[in-house]
């Protein structure tokens, strides 16, 4: 075992998986956190992996979809963030959602627990001394600025940023279930799921339209020193797609496709608000797309005269902060090794992911990197036809240069999605081309099953390997 310890800034998903995979390999981990002795704009607690914005994984299906996928390779590797939302999901339709509370203390728990990670509460204000032979830091979208202007300083680049914005949570016994019903969008089952996860509000099309508009006129919060940071796509604030045209919002998240509403089947919901199940109680539930910038004020009053809202009391309403990461592809080699400085690397979305998941497994790569040459070995990245070599490539290399604008860098963050894995041919049924849908699903089916083999390859498991015990 290395005598040598490997420092980790940073106890979000990332930070806390990389120290937990390193140590797991045998190598000490001093894992450095500077909440409380400094707090963010969007943490509420000091936990360990304080999930922030949504309380939801995304989608589980390993087979069909690319998240699921990194899901499923992550349990593969012995992720402590997978491992500590399983025994803390909620039920969320096909998607793996948890109990925020009972996710973070989990994995505070196991860290605290483990015999070769000591927790340093204290503040990094500069980058890493050069004496520490091996550090990653995993300081997330809310990176100190004492820290960012030392990375900036060290890179000759200015940092990236875009906006990032929460939705609000409601109190359960405040929704009107006369009005609203349980249902899964298609009645499917998912993860800890009945069929029946998610609470429907819906809307005829007068209501739909004078929301659109109340959206669009509402009170916003401004961040002048912010202006011209553009949105993460992903996470676009709820008045921002309304402002995108008037039916944005029925193809987006409040689409009332797969739905019937149990009060009155005949008729069908113009569009549909959806809220999911927050903590394991089922006392809360999330406004599912709902980010938002409105005022609090407003965001009362506009989300109660969502029909079945009406007397909602909000847990937590909306909010804005800003995400900031580094330009990864001209930065960071393929083991996330900064350029210039051996042995210091970065982890999480300061790199340039977006997602919890996502997040989470680079914390999980730059961890095994760090670990191995503190070994004595030598980093090996994954396959590319892997959704973590798929989403490692990205960062470090998978965007496009413009050939118009060669100075403009064109990197931007991006969720785990089937366009970042090299492409692979459709099988044939009974000798015959599929097309369409059937085209795509069979695509999809393959580009998973390829990866979780040679998943397994890379971590050296058994062809029939499931999860690490």
């Amino acid at each position: 075992m290395t005598t040598k310890p490997l420092h980790v800034i940073g106890g979000g998903l990332a930070g806390s998986e990389a120290a937990w995979q390193a140590a797991n390999a045998g190598v000490p981990v001093i894992l450095h956190e500077m909440r409380p002795v400094r707090g963010t704009d969007a943490h509420k607690t000091d936990g360990l992996a304080e999930l922030v914005c949504s309380n939801s994984f995304r989608s589980d299906d390993a087979q069909a979809n690319a998240v699921g996928l990194l899901h499923a390779e992550m349990r593969l590797a012995g992720s402590l963030i997978m491992a500590s939302a399983d025994t803390n999901q909620v039920p969320a339709g096909g998607a793996l959602a948890v109990d925020r509370d009972g996710f973070s203390a989990a994995v505070t728990a196991k860290l605290q627990s483990h015999p070769l990670i000591n927790i340093v509460r204290e503040e990094m204000a500069g980058l890493p001394p050069e004496d520490w032979h091996q550090a990653i830091i995993a300081t997330g979208p809310l990176t100190a600025p004492s820290l960012a202007e030392a990375i900036a300083q060290k890179t000759g680049a200015d940092a990236l940023a875009f906006f990032d914005a929460i939705a609000p949570i409601v109190h359960f016994d405040t929704i009107d279930m006369d009005i609203c019903w349980f249902q899964s969008r298609y009645d499917k089952i998912g993860p800890g799921g009945t069929g029946q996860d998610y609470i429907n509000c819906p809307m005829d099309k007068p209501q739909y339209e004078a929301f659109v508009q109340a959206l669009i006129d509402g009170g916003k919060t401004e961040f002048k020193q912010w202006e011209g940071t553009p949105y993460f796509d992903g996470c676009l604030p709820i008045e921002i797609m309304a402002e995108r045209g008037a039916e944005t919002l029925r193809h987006g998240p409040m689409k009332p496709m797969g739905l019937t509403n149990a009060h009155n089947p005949s008729v069908k919901a113009y569009a549909v608000v959806q809220l999911r199940q927050d903590n394991a109680l089922g006392t809360l539930y999330n406004m599912v797309g709902f980010q938002t910038k409105l005022k609090h004020a407003e965001q009362v009053r506009i989300f109660r005269t969502i029909p079945g809202l009406e007397n909602a009391d909000f847990a937590r309403l909306g909010g804005l902060h800003r995400n900031t990461y580094i330009n990864s592809p001209t930065l960071l080699d393929d083991t996330l090794q900064l350029t210039g400085r051996d042995g210091l690397r970065f982890a999480g979305q300061i790199t340039g992911c977006e997602g919890y998941v996502e997040s989470a497994a680079i914390g999980l790569l730059a961890g095994r990197f760090a670990a191995a040459e503190l070994l004595g070995g030598s980093a090996s990245a994954p396959p590319v036809t892997t959704a973590f070599g798929a989403l490692l490539n990205h960062i470090t290399g998978g965007h496009i240069v413009s050939e118009d604008e060669p100075g403009k860098r064109s990197f931007q963050p991006m969720n785990i999605n089937f366009g970042l894995f090299p492409p692979v041919e459709a099988p044939k049924s009974e000798g015959k081309r599929l097309r369409g849908k059937d085209k795509i699903v069979a695509k999809r089916h393959a580009i998973t099953a390829r990866a979780l083999a040679d998943c397994r390859a890379w971590l050296g498991l058994s062809e029939g390997a499931q999860a690490a015990e």
